[in-house]
């Protein structure tokens, strides 16, 4: 028998009464009642009360001790059952406790209020921090859904292998994490940014369906949705596979894992929605789009072009209708305010008034025939009222999109309890560099343009499409995946129009390049990232709620001290100095 406990801390029960246990745990309330001592005892199951007669058996013991406690357990009294907690009907009458290990008696924040504590404490202190039990059963839950995520895999046919972390610097993507090398003499290794190049050699050495767990390593920036230094993705990838080979295993895979975990939500059914990115741009502002939001921006600016309204002119146009009955001015004060915020020089709308009558500034621009073909083209009812948003081509879209989110929030139109999921697709292959002017890739320059060597040889590169394609859940982005182009010709040429030589391919992805000669199949895949469907599951607005020693914004790790110094002599064997 085990000398520290019999039970753990949410076993016992109305059929234990009479018997006698031992418990384990951390001391997590002490309440003098004059003469009987309750103490709540908490480990990583649950929680028993304690009952102590005896104060000389708390000698040296506070909240957030390491106790064992035995004796006899008891039902409580009516009065005293607790029915938000497994063991709520009964107790243990204490009649030995040791003290396995104390704590200091001055806490750095309360346990169970740590959420609330500033975020820098509660990362020195994270080992407190995580004794929470909100904040446990969120890396409870992701391991459940990590270990979900596998069976499934395996249930589709797919073979676990992992893959390096010490690889080559890659010139494209984000910042590497660099390795210096003891045994190579001013060469360095590089933590992978993902296993991109790994799971496709592995296509091309004849395994037909793979995944893995995959860490991933890039020197980027935090925000709520991305942290700095390392994340877990489930990446995966099949031989012989279309686009739509992949849509449905990411949906078979993504639907049950939220059907799992959120049994009571409203999940989107197989097939997802297909959205191409340029629609999703138009009607939603944006290539994340929120599909429990209900509102859409429509295009106006055919309709404008030939109605003098200096704000608009030569500019593209968009509009969102958004019932607005009953809302009083101070609304639309703090919609023009939000505007503005976002960098728009103003937010003009028309209402529509009772009888259809149309209301607002801009309406004297607007003949009676230019606002009946308004109201028809839209489809405004009364009570409506149209929002227009103007700018230059590359902004309007993003701008559209953070008024048509923002009209939702204070509108209060973003449907609760839902999961919406959609794959954007259709990526376009290039665009014009902001910082060369010239034509370069947008997004992974290794996927397959749609068209293959016909479209790269006839169709304006600016036009060409590639099999590249993200999925979407409530506006965040889970994953990026595409078909994979696995043709050394076709590769070539798609390099070719980004500037890049034959050289450059066969200099910066030797392997990859080298074994495509050799014969590889059609091949593609995706990575949804396990952090974020953690966070979306576990209700959590910030990815470091659900990891279980996160770095900081700033990218350190305060509760190790890393980045660190380290000693000359450690320098010396990487032949590295500081400069």
């Amino acid at each position: 028998m085990n000398k520290y406990r019999t039970h753990y801390l949410n076993e016992l029960n109305k059929t234990n009464i009479g018997q006698n246990a031992c418990l384990a745990g951390w001391v997590d309330s002490i309440r003098d009642h004059g003469g009987v001592i309750f103490i709540d005892l908490r480990d990583h199951y649950g929680k028993t009360q304690i009952v102590v007669n005896d104060d000389r058996l708390l000698d040296g013991i506070g909240r957030e001790s390491v106790i064992s406690a035995s004796g006899l357990v008891r039902g409580r009294e009516e009065d005293a059952i607790n029915p938000k907690i497994p063991t709520g009907e009964i107790e243990l009458q204490a009649e030995k406790i040791d003290l396995l290990s104390g704590s200091k008696s001055q806490l750095p924040f309360e346990i169970n209020e740590s959420t609330q504590t500033r975020e820098e404490l509660r990362l020195i202190y994270r080992f407190l921090d995580l004794r929470n039990p909100k904040v446990h059963q969120n890396i409870v839950l992701r391991s459940e859904i990590t270990n979900f995520l596998r069976d499934k895999m395996r249930e589709l046919g797919f073979l676990e292998i992992t893959t390096p972390i010490l690889t080559s610097s890659s010139p494209e993507g984000a910042r590497d994490y660099l390795v210096p090398s003891r045994k190579h003499h001013g060469l360095f290794y590089a933590l992978p940014q993902a296993p991109q190049q790994f799971k496709q050699l592995l296509m091309v050495s004849g395994f037909d369906k793979y995944f893995q767990i995959a860490p991933c390593f890039r020197d980027e920036d935090s925000r709520a949705d991305r942290t700095p230094g390392e994340f877990y993705q489930l990446d995966f990838e099949m031989a012989f596979a279309t686009q739509e080979d992949v849509f449905e295993i990411a949906e078979k895979v993504l639907y049950d894992t939220f059907k799992k975990f959120a049994p009571d939500k409203e999940i989107s059914p197989a097939p997802f929605a297909r959205i191409p990115y340029a629609e999703s741009m138009m009607k939603y502002g944006t290539d994340k789009p929120d599909l429990r939001n209900p509102l859409l921006i429509n295009d106006l600016s055919g309709f404008f072009l030939n109605v003098d309204f200096a704000p608009f002119r030569n500019k593209p146009v968009r509009g969102i209708v958004a019932c607005c009955a009953g809302q009083p001015n101070s609304f639309f004060d703090k919609m023009l305010s939000f505007a503005t915020d976002i960098g728009m020089k103003g937010l003009g709308y028309i209402s529509v008034l009772t009888g259809m009558e149309l209301k607002g500034p801009i309406v004297k621009f607007l003949s009676l025939e230019k606002q009946k073909e308004l109201i028809d083209m839209l489809g405004l009812k009364e009570n409506d009222t149209l929002f227009f948003i103007s700018d230059v081509e590359k902004l309007v879209d993003g701008l559209a999109g953070q008024i048509r989110t923002e009209l939702a929030r204070r509108l209060d139109l973003i449907k609760k309890d839902a999961f919406e999921f959609c794959y954007v697709t259709d990526f376009p292959m290039y665009g014009i560099s902001e910082e060369t002017g010239k034509i370069d890739f947008t997004h992974n320059p290794f996927s397959m343009p749609q068209g293959e060597m016909e479209a790269l040889n006839t169709i304006d590169p600016l036009e060409i499409k590639a099999y590249q394609y993200d999925i979407v859940c409530n506006g965040i982005e889970l994953s990026s995946g595409a078909v994979r182009n696995h043709r050394p010709d076709i590769m070539v040429k798609a390099f070719e129009i980004a500037g890049y030589t034959q050289a450059d391919i066969e200099s910066n992805f030797s392997a990859l390049f080298n074994a495509f000669q050799y014969g590889a199949p059609p091949h593609a895949g995706m990575a949804p990232g396990l952090d974020r469907i953690v966070m979306i599951l576990a209700g959590q607005e910030n990815l470091r709620e659900v990891i279980a020693f996160p770095l900081t914004g700033n990218a350190q790790d305060l509760l190790m001290g890393a980045p660190g110094k380290v000693t000359e002599q450690q320098l010396r064997e990487v032949h590295i100095k500081l400069r």
